[in-house]
């Protein structure tokens, strides 16, 4: 009884903790300024990142979505996020709206015309040259009838031609609407999103192609460009953890806190070599890190 009643709770739980860090995540995204690295395409697909995979961004279809419906958010331009949505194995990170395509856009780009009815006329005839006997009437109702379905189809063929046009016109008022909707990161991972996520890990996996002023202080000219480093005991990447970064630099020389809005970011300064690391760790992980010379 008492296992039964343990399961029931912790099945009550999961979609309450679910809900719990999608309401974290929001209050720390929402609403915030970030800067978009590369072009984003103007549809509500957005940008697919795997953030568990060896390359994150398919670029073939990152290139087809640009060039099917354009670019919403071009590099370097800063955009507010909008909306974040946790789902089972991804995190839809919106910008500037999420991106044409949601629930109530128009993406029916076709207007549609219908045929031109029978006439009442037309459907006597229809009827009525079938009974009828006398060779010469029968020959003026059917001509009659035929010029009373050429009426029709060249009514179809003007309908045709009004449908046309206005099918161009609505396609490229969609496409102009699409270019003012902003667009979208969909962070995906293979088997589920992890546990608890934070702030931090969705910055880690967004870093490369996003810039979050909030968190980090924003762009500083003249910054080192950032290099891998290579260690015996692994590489320095952004998304690790500082235990992992400690194994790869050792411990670090000196670090320091600030606070950015509600979020702690920890500076690591480590020493290898001729060469100095800063490293940025936002709740135990790494979202960025420079190299520059001693």
């Amino acid at each position: 009884m008492k296992t039964a009643a343990a399961t029931f709770c912790v099945l009550l739980a999961a979609p309450c903790a679910f809900a719990q860090t999608e309401d974290a995540l929001k209050e720390f995204f929402e609403g915030k300024m970030v800067v978009v690295k590369l072009d984003m395409p103007a549809t509500q697909n957005g940008i697919d990142v795997y953030a568990d995979a060896r390359r994150p961004i398919n670029f073939d279809e990152y290139s087809a979505r640009v060039k099917a419906t354009g670019i919403a958010i071009r590099s370097g331009e800063p955009v507010m996020v909008t909306k974040i949505k946790l789902k089972e194995k991804l995190i839809e990170f919106h910008l500037g709206g999420g991106g044409y395509g949601t629930a109530g856009d128009d993406t029916d780009t076709s207007v549609y015309v219908p045929s031109t009815p029978k006439s009442n006329r037309e459907k006597a005839l229809e009827r009525d040259v079938k009974n009828e006997t006398d060779s010469a009437r029968k020959r003026r109702m059917q001509n009659e009838l035929d010029d009373l379905r050429r009426e029709r189809e060249r009514e179809d063929q003007r309908n045709k031609v009004v449908s046309a046009a206005a099918s161009e016109e609505k396609k490229r008022r969609i496409a102009e609407q699409r270019l003012h909707a902003g667009s979208r990161f969909n962070v995906r991972y293979q088997d589920a999103v992890p546990r608890g996520v934070t702030p931090g890990g969705v910055m880690a996996a967004l870093a490369d192609y996003l810039e979050f002023p909030s968190a980090n202080g924003g762009p500083r000219a003249g910054r080192p460009v950032p290099e891998p480093v290579r260690e015996a005991s692994g590489s320095l990447r952004k998304g690790m953890s500082w235990d992992e970064a400690r194994d790869a630099l050792g411990e670090p020389e000196k670090t320091a806190d600030r606070m950015e809005g509600r979020l702690k970011v920890t500076t690591a300064t480590y020493s290898r070599g001729d060469q100095r690391v800063e490293a940025d760790f936002v709740e135990g992980v790494l979202i960025k890190y420079s190299i520059s010379s001693k």
